[in-house]
């Protein structure tokens, strides 16, 4: 597994947040991720992120769904199986649409949520890299990635400067892996504490 080491800065604020993600990429540092409590407005911008590609991914999955129904359907009805109902066409389409929308939505919602996990590596037995336990309470992480050249103490005191809280440095796994947290060992290794 490819470990990297990260300098992590902890805020309390987002009013403190904001600011700090703007000097951080100012000063050229790359910003792994950011990871809040709760959805916070904008951040996706000032991260630089760009826009999901979701609902395009929804929008193919609802054209599969409906594709899939009017074949499926124009089939069965007009070559495998025809039936004469009260004379009607076996090519009925005003009587399948309830059934095109009910599998254009089906496609869309489990495409769309499959995506999703796919992209979030969400699955079952699926572990990431924690890299502050209040990152989920009250407490806003950055994560920012270090290369040869990033001399940590340095971006320690900037990010203290900023307005972390707590700043430290820690070497973990970037990816994912398949396990337990309970039972697997986590790879990754905390170091140097620093509290501003």
């Amino acid at each position: 597994m490819a470990k990297k080491k990260f300098v992590i800065g902890c805020f309390d604020n987002e009013d403190v947040l904001f600011p700090a993600v703007k000097k951080v990429r100012t000063a050229g540092y790359k910003i792994q991720d950011v990871y809040t409590p709760f959805p916070v407005h904008g951040l996706d911008h000032a991260l630089g992120m760009r826009e999901t590609s979701l609902h395009t991914a929804g929008f193919i999955y609802g054209v599969t769904g409906t594709t899939t129904a009017i074949s499926c359907i124009s089939w069965i009805f007009t070559k495998d199986w025809p039936l004469n109902i009260g004379g009607k066409p076996h090519f009925a389409l005003p009587a399948w649409i309830p059934i095109m929308f009910e599998l254009t939505v089906l496609f869309a919602a489990v495409g769309m949520v499959l995506t999703f996990c796919y992209l979030c590596q969400l699955a079952p037995g699926v572990k990431k890299h924690h890299f502050h336990a209040r990152s989920t309470d009250d407490t806003f992480v950055m994560v920012i990635e270090c290369t040869e050249k990033t001399n940590t103490d340095d971006l320690q005191a900037f990010l203290s400067n900023a307005g972390a809280l707590e700043t430290n440095i820690q070497v973990a796994e970037e990816g994912w892996w398949l396990g337990r947290y309970d039972k697997d060992e986590m790879p990754f290794e905390s170091t140097q504490i620093v509290a501003a």
